[in-house]
């Protein structure tokens, strides 16, 4: 590899030289016309130099001459003057001479100006020659002083070339004899090779034959042991249990932690806004206590103290959400079922608003229709009347967004995966807006409440509802900027986290295999704990042979089993038929009581009493008496009844007191009641014992009812595998048998290369040969 990369890299540093080279002929060519033309420049300044020294000359003899013809004036107006003097002598000498001097002077005066205009336009001449001088002067030096920069420049480059140049031939130079080193040491490896290649083909026919029986094992493996391939389907695949994040399951369970503690400082503060809301509505623009307030604010006051049935379940149903979320559970959209009742929370909680949101209005407009409203006071509450419209609208897209999000639990063809940012993204906008809406409630609450205070007949109550309501605002605002702020800040880990799914697919199909999922990663869960608990002492074999028999006796006894539960209730129900009897027998024997008790005392006499009592309470008595006279007269007899029995003589003796016979039926009858109260609660525990029995007898027989049935279910889907297994073992047996054709293949592409490498290698070797020969005949 290094002696192929090598020529690649002479090539490289030739073109580069090349390059190099033209670039440096150009920049001396460039070099030489810059000179050039500074020596022609610097000429130029010679040549006006030279033309600027004439003009000073001729300026100077143009001056010189100017100077003369100043004097020249002078006498001529002295001499002009002198022959005024003389004139007055004579005059037609001064005629004359007069007509001279003014010849002579218009001469003079034609000359003198003249040389006046010549002078002038000298002077232009001089005066542009210096301007244009001078300008052309400066254009020269700058364009010299910027070809000296130039010249300069293109001296260090074309030192720095040069510099660069001699580096990389003494790079090349030693780039050489590293080369020939490196090809000496490659006709060495190259000797080595060739003994490699020799090794590589003993060692491939061994790996041909290893290879062979491998493949026979592993294909007796897979057709005996190894089921389908289940990744190859995402419905198959989304039923696979995923790696188990368990970071991001506490970083998630703490991100619900503080959403459920910014949505319980929410509620709060919804409760104390409603209610404080409902207490200023009594008493102002008109107090209750002191007047009756209007229908619409009555029924507004009444909506608003039901609050609290909109406001609470909000922090419920994220309590249960936050539940949800815990260390052993895969949460996704596709598995946060609890989302689902948030929403519905939130959708009544909007509901809510939605009902009081036009008494609100009607509400402020009426305050502003007031006596007591001023202008001031009525424009803030008409900022408040948009901003409740406002706050409504934010709260209805913000459950938009969120029951868009519990879609995917419910229904995922609702809401595709590539929208779940956008989503997120929008509950984050929502958030923000509805903190500033807020923001605009607290500072219009603040102004109204001030212009409150201003207001002759305000009261004290008034003033701390005010307080009241603008510090549930305030904690309103400062809640929802929260989670404005919690949401936008770990909204890249919402959109980031909701890839996790199971390897090799990148999502759930539908909330069904999600929960599918989870019911196997708790059997999986279950499974591996029971793998780590200490295996249990082992039943001895006899004790196993004596429950195996009890349990076939139980399973034989079934139906026997099942008439001792229709005899036990048949039982239960004469028990229950019983219990009814002498409850209505014990209610009598009460009334009897009452009424006996009743006549013994209004009895005039022990005689009329005995018999009363004889007749009411023991109607039989007569007849067994009339019976048993004939036989003998003190014989006892007995009377029986539902109550009980009661033994009396029929003797001639006098009959006890009236006192001692009502003591004796009084405790006679008390004894009865008590021990059929103790009957009937030894048949209340029996019969409750019994229906006991019953139910678990009953759901005994359910639950095997229903093993049964599943059972069953389990064999036809044991069926359906195996005969879904057989086939796709026909088919992994067909795609390995085309493998090992392929590999067959291979296997020969690869002999075929082996023995053109040996022809290579044995021409290499005949050239090395021939040359070696060169060599020596040389």
């Amino acid at each position: 590899m290094a002696a192929a990369e090598l020529p690649g890299k002479y090539q490289k540093l030739a073109q580069e030289y090349s390059k190099l080279r033209a670039q440096n002929q150009v920049l001396k060519k460039g070099v030489v016309d810059e000179q050039a033309n500074s020596a022609a420049l610097k000429e130029q300044l010679k040549l006006k130099d030279q033309s600027l020294r004439k003009l000073q000359q001729e300026m100077d003899s143009l001056t010189f001459r100017n100077q003369q013809l100043a004097k020249r004036v002078e006498l001529l107006q002295d001499e002009l003057a002198l022959s005024e003097a003389r004139g007055k002598k004579n005059k037609k000498s001064a005629e004359s001479s007069s007509q001279l001097s003014q010849e002579q002077k218009s001469v003079f005066n034609e000359d003198l100006q003249k040389k006046i205009e010549e002078n002038e336009r000298l002077h232009i001449l001089f005066f542009e020659a210096d301007e244009q001088h001078k300008r052309l002067e400066a254009e020269l030096r700058t364009r010299l002083e910027v070809l000296e920069t130039d010249a300069a420049q293109h001296q260090a480059v074309v030192d720095s070339l040069t510099r660069k140049y001699t580096d990389t031939i003494e790079k090349l130079q030693n780039d050489k004899a590293k080369l020939e080193i490196k090809s000496q040491t490659l006709e060495r490896e190259a000797k080595d090779c060739r003994l490699r290649t020799e090794e590589c083909q003993q060692q491939l026919k061994n790996l041909q034959a290893a290879l062979g029986s491998r493949l026979e094992e592993s294909l007796c493996i897979i057709s005996e042991k190894v089921p389908f391939n289940d990744t190859r389907s995402n419905r198959y695949n989304a039923l696979n249990i995923p790696l188990h994040n368990r970071r991001y399951q506490l970083k998630l369970r703490d991100l619900a932690g503080q959403a459920l503690s910014f949505v319980q400082e929410l509620v709060t503060a919804l409760l104390n806004f409603h209610t404080y809301t409902e207490q200023k509505v009594q008493i102002f623009p008109i107090d209750s206590a002191t007047d009756t307030i209007s229908p619409l604010n009555q029924k507004f006051s009444q909506y608003l103290h039901e609050n609290a049935l909109y406001v609470r379940p909000l922090e419920e149903g994220m309590l249960h959400l936050f539940e949800s979320i815990t260390e052993d559970t895969v949460t996704v959209l596709e598995t946060a079922v609890k989302l689902k009742a948030f929403s519905e929370h939130l959708a009544s909680y909007l509901c809510f608003l939605r009902k009081i949101l036009p008494y609100q209005l009607k509400s402020l407009e009426e305050e502003c229709e007031s006596s007591l409203c001023t202008a001031a006071l009525r424009a803030r509450n008409m900022e408040l009347h948009r901003d409740m419209k406002r706050l409504t609208a934010v709260f209805e897209k913000l459950h938009t967004y969120i029951s868009l999000l519990a879609l995917p639990s419910t229904k995922p063809e609702g809401l595709l995966r590539t929208n779940y940012n956008s989503v997120f993204t929008s509950i984050a906008a929502s958030l923000r807006g509805s903190h500033d809406i807020l923001k605009d409630i607290s500072r219009h609450y603040s102004q109204k409440a001030t212009l409150e205070q201003d207001i002759p007949t305000v009261t004290q109550k008034l003033i701390t509802t005010n307080d009241c309501i603008l510090s549930s605002v305030v904690s309103l605002t400062n809640g929802m900027g929260k989670i404005a702020s919690f949401f936008s800040n770990n909204l890249d880990h919402f959109t980031a986290s909701l890839s996790y799914g199971p390897k090799g697919g990148t999502e759930f199909i539908s909330p069904l295999s999600a929960e599918c999922m989870l019911q196997y990663k708790k059997k999986a869960v279950a499974y591996m704990k029971s793998l780590k608990k200490p295996c249990a002492d082992s039943v001895p074999y006899e004790e196993a042979l004596a429950n195996r028999r009890v349990l076939l006796s139980s399973t034989e006894s079934r139906e026997g089993l099942a008439q001792q539960v229709q005899q036990s209730l048949e039982k239960i129900a004469k028990l229950e038929q019983e219990k009814e009897h002498w409850m209505l027998e014990a209610q009598l024997a009460k009334i009897k009581l009452e009424k006996e008790n009743q006549k013994l005392k209004n009895s005039l006499s022990g005689y009329l009493a005995e018999t009363v009592q004889e007749r009411s309470v023991l109607p039989n008595v007569t007849e067994q008496k009339e019976e048993t006279t004939e036989k003998s007269q003190r014989e006892p007899i007995k009377s029986t009844s539902l109550v009980g029995m009661l033994t009396i003589t029929t003797d001639n003796e006098k009959a006890p007191d009236v006192e001692s016979r009502e003591d004796l039926i009084k405790k006679h009858y008390m004894a009865r009641i008590a021990e059929l109260t103790s009957h009937l609660q030894l048949a209340d525990s029996k019969s409750v014992h019994f229906h006991a029995e019953c139910r678990a007898l009953a759901k005994r027989l359910s639950l095997a009812e229903k093993s049964k049935e599943s059972l069953m279910e389990e064999l036809k889907l044991a069926s359906q595998n195996i005969s879904r297994l057989q086939d796709e073992l026909m088919t992994t047996k067909r795609s390995y048998e085309d493998q090992l054709s392929m590999m067959s293949d291979h296997l020969c592409s690869m002999n075929e290369t082996l023995t053109k490498q040996r022809e290579e290698i044995d021409t290499l070797k005949m050239t090395s040969k021939g040359n070696s020969k060169k060599n020596k005949n040389r």
